[in-house]
């Protein structure tokens, strides 16, 4: 299982990478997004319930969900590269610099309502 900051391969290994510093801002935009620390949330990624996890259930309850379509947008965007950024392989994850590149690009999706998107979907779509 993995845990939320103290990441797997920094125990491990004792070695810090560039990757444990992309999963610790990921952790915490995460953090951001729902409201609270998401160990839950990051142990339910990686169980096959993770198909039923809609984006809109797991955002911040006490936010009024964005109405704007531009806002939504973003927010799935964030979200999506969150999801990137907290992946339980290192080599998998994108780098800050990929990140910063991502975040201050266009948001080319979702093509779906975002209250319509499972965390499934957002998880599994390619960089």
């Amino acid at each position: 299982m993995e845990d939320a900051y103290p990441f797997q391969e920094l125990a491990y290994t004792m070695v810090v990478t560039e990757k444990c510093n992309v999963h610790s801002f990921g952790v915490v935009a995460l953090e951001t997004m729902i409201g609270k620390h998401p160990k839950e949330l990051i142990i339910s990624l990686s169980s096959p319930l993770c198909q039923n996890i809609m984006l809109r259930d797991a955002l911040d309850l006490r936010l009024s969900l964005p109405e704007e379509a531009q806002v939504a947008k973003d927010v799935v965007f964030v979200v999506f590269l969150v999801l990137k950024c907290i992946h339980s392989n290192p080599q998998s994850r994108p780098t800050m610099q990929q990140v910063s590149y991502k975040l201050l690009g266009n948001t080319p999706f979702p093509k779906s309502p975002y209250y319509a998107i499972a965390l499934h979907e957002l998880k599994d779509k390619e960089m």
